[in-house]
């Protein structure tokens, strides 16, 4: 069945960061998720919707996060120098701004975002008829994220980020969760008007925001009820955060399918592993590759099980290490 292409939709994915509070040699994007780089789950997810083009904005270690990506139907564009979302998403002008239609920007390091969630959002998008459209969502502990300003009446006005914020703004716990979805008409002319004065003296894709209103077009928000999408994986941390979020959907998936695990939060499973009805899996075990495991099977505590096929039936002694 040939896939049914929107030929209106674009995603540009930003990737060019250090991301230097991993404290790592390597860059951000490339870090392990759930057995994958972070960012090939932003990029499954946008996947889903079928984009007519996508589009990987790379800088730091370009040529590790290209190799990491190939074979995966993708355009990638240089950022030489890092000044910015809006820079960053400047660089991608030349081939973008010959389309017409939808562009989906997200960053690389949101390895939670749903394609259901994104569809969502698209939709109330093109309901409305936006040129402009923020991922927002709410958060007990706002520190460190752009805050949404909106009037009286609830409406968007812009977003000011943390390092500009008042003391009173930033009390507001609804954040800038950086998913946007804008019309490529409005963007790049609105992207030659951002301009960098700010604290970080960067362009900020943020301001278009406040363009919009100045241009008397509505900037709409859309609220991701679930904060736990939108996690930007910035720390070792968050890297773990995300890995175990990722792995409790997996495992869910299983239980659901008729798969019995005790304590799955100690229990890893990769996303290609077949696992049969009625199987049981004792905590601490992980099961990883190409795996199959059959029906009625028992894995007790303590198996790493790598590319192994389990007949029905079998079961496997603790510390029993099979590959």
């Amino acid at each position: 069945m040939s896939k049914m292409i929107d030929s209106n939709l674009h995603v540009l994915v930003l990737a060019a960061g250090k991301g230097t509070r991993m404290r790592s040699a390597r860059a951000k994007v490339l870090h392990e998720v759930f057995f994958a780089p972070m960012i090939a789950h932003v990029l499954e997810a946008v996947a889903a919707l079928e984009p007519a083009s996508t589009t990987v904005v790379v800088g730091h270690q370009r040529r590790e996060v290209m190799a990491a990506l190939a074979g995966r139907d993708l355009e990638f564009v240089i950022q030489q120098q890092q000044h910015g979302t809006a820079h960053a998403v400047l660089a991608a002008a030349p081939e973008l701004q010959k389309r017409s239609g939808t562009l989906l920007i997200l960053c690389g390091d949101t390895p939670l975002i749903t394609p259901q969630t994104l569809r969502e959002m698209l939709a109330a998008h093109r309901r409305r008829g936006d040129k402009l459209s923020v991922m927002t969502t709410m958060v007990a502990n706002p520190f460190g994220y752009g805050r949404i300003i909106c009037d009286r009446a609830g409406r968007l006005q812009r977003i000011v980020e943390e390092k500009d914020a008042t003391a009173e703004e930033r009390q507001i716990r609804e954040i800038n969760a950086g998913i946007y979805g804008v019309e490529i008409d409005f963007l790049f002319p609105a992207l030659a008007r951002v301009g960098s004065d700010n604290r970080q003296g960067e362009m900020y894709l943020t301001d278009i925001v406040e363009i919009a209103g100045r241009d008397g077009l509505a900037a709409h928000r859309y609220c991701c009820a679930d904060a736990t999408e939108t996690l930007g994986v910035n720390s070792r941390v968050e890297l773990a955060q995300a890995h175990a979020e990722l792995q409790m959907r997996r495992n869910q998936e299983l239980m659901l399918a008729g798969v019995t695990m005790y304590r799955p939060e100690t229990i890893q499973v990769a996303p290609g592993v077949e696992i049969g009805q009625d199987t049981i899996i004792h905590p601490q075990v992980t099961i990883s590759g190409k795996s199959r495991i059959g029906a009625g099977c028992t894995i007790n505590s303590f198996n790493l099980l790598h590319d192994s096929e389990l007949p029905a039936g079998t079961e496997v002694p603790p510390f029993g290490n099979q590959q």
